[in-house]
């Protein structure tokens, strides 16, 4: 209520706030006059519900774009995509969803309808657990421990928490046998910390909003069981393979396609039947080209077809002609013990048009100096690709999503060098 009551005379045109609950626990409200008693309302409706017959390309859900590289954009979802969506979720080789499994998503509805996790959920019997408010490591542990969640799902930020969490208590989640991992790109460092100390595989996923959400999964396969420990650490930093459904490539700037060697790295292009073919009330078509649909993102695809995000088109940093992946940076500056979370940008450099800038938030009781970040740097990038400079920062701003939100970072330290004289 209080949330509502804050932004009461932004929302003149919402015509009933409806409050779950009971008329004997309704709240009131000196800046709201449209309550609505959720109880009062069903009081009169029948304790039985016919489903309706609709037609399968009728809309079922808008979701919106996080709005990480400009505008969000609406995606509307048919009944169609949504049923297909879940289907191939639940698969063996994507997310494996069964009447076996404790299902925890620690992400929000409004986030791609929580990955489409409730609709697989609800399609093969699993058990649903949901977190509420509590995110914080603490609550996390409590709430996997309590209904043994054996499948989580969340972004890295969340992921790191929680490991921190049960390092300082010293504790292990017994039931958890796979972790998936979205929104950006999680670090070698966790991958290996599930694995080495709560026998819990990582799961990279990628998709966006356009696909809703899921395009790659990066699961457990044959190749990958045949692999040594340190060979599959290295396959499972990749975003995984397309699931039944999706297809996928990789062009370069005049729309050809590149070879999948795992080496060539280009625009990546997606298409399949829960894939947008246009944004809500938005004309916009520049992402749409003969049918598939251009992600914004810079991505490789090695000859097992398993896809690597490089960067957003919008993040990669052009530094004397060659790219540099902010994502690559940053995964390796957070394996860093004394650093809890990095984001790197393109700043501006008179000779080089770009340069890697490292922006770092340290553990609390830390003590760490950019010559100690550069020199853990050292022998994990090539030297050219080392940045200019690092700068310890207290937070970093973040989309509602758990993203980094790096437009207003970019535009705060887009002259660091020039200013601090570095150049």
């Amino acid at each position: 209520m209080p949330l509502l009551e804050a932004v009461a005379s932004h929302i003149s045109k919402v015509e009933g706030i409806v409050v779950l609950t009971d008329k004997a626990n309704m709240p009131s409200s000196s800046k709201l006059n449209n309550l609505l008693c959720y109880e009062d309302l069903i009081a009169d409706m029948p304790s039985e519900y016919t489903w309706p017959l609709v037609d399968e390309n009728s809309d079922t859900a808008l979701c919106y774009t996080s709005g990480t590289t400009g505008h969000p954009k609406g995606v509307m979802y048919t009944q169609r995509s949504t049923v297909l969506h879940a289907m191939a979720a639940a698969q063996h080789n994507a997310l494996n969803i069964t009447e076996d499994t404790v299902l925890l998503p620690v992400v929000p509805m409004f986030h791609v309808n929580a990955w489409g996790t409730p609709y697989a959920a609800t399609m093969t019997g699993a058990k649903l657990v949901f977190p509420a408010h509590g995110m914080d490591g603490a609550s996390l542990y409590e709430l996997i421990n309590g209904e043994q969640a054996n499948l989580l799902l969340g972004v890295p930020t969340v992921w790191l928490g929680l490991l921190n969490y049960l390092d300082s208590i010293n504790a292990k989640l017994d039931s958890v046998q796979n972790v998936v991992v979205g929104g950006s790109a999680a670090p070698l460092s966790m991958i290996k910390a599930f694995e080495q100390k709560h026998d819990a595989f990582l799961i990279h996923a990628w998709g966006m909003t356009e696909l809703s959400p899921l395009g790659t999964v990066n699961s457990m396969n044959r190749h990958m069981a045949a692999l040594s420990l340190e060979e599959r650490y290295q396959k499972q930093l990749k975003q995984g393979r397309p699931v039944y459904g999706v297809e996928i490539k990789i062009v370069d700037d005049n729309g050809t396609e590149l070879t999948r060697d795992g080496k060539a790295f280009g625009r990546l292009l997606v298409r399949g039947p829960w894939v947008v073919d246009g944004y809500y009330l938005n004309d916009d078509k520049k992402s749409f080209v003969d049918g598939w649909f251009d992600t914004g993102d810079v991505a490789t695809i090695d000859p097992e077809n398993t896809m690597q995000i490089v960067d957003r088109s919008k993040d990669v940093i052009k530094s004397g002609g060659e790219w540099i992946s902010s994502i690559d940076l940053e995964n390796a500056a957070v394996g860093h013990p004394a650093l809890k979370e990095c984001c790197v940008i393109g700043v501006y450099h008179p000779k080089w048009d770009e340069r890697p800038l490292l922006l770092a938030i340290a553990n609390e009781g830390a003590n760490v100096t950019q010559d100690e970040v550069i020199a853990f740097l050292s022998d994990k990038v090539a030297k050219w690709q080392l940045p200019d400079a690092v700068v310890f920062v207290t937070e970093l701003p973040h989309t509602a999503t758990g993203k980094l939100l790096k437009t207003g970072v970019r535009e705060t330290y887009k002259n660091y060098l020039v200013e601090k004289g570095l150049v």
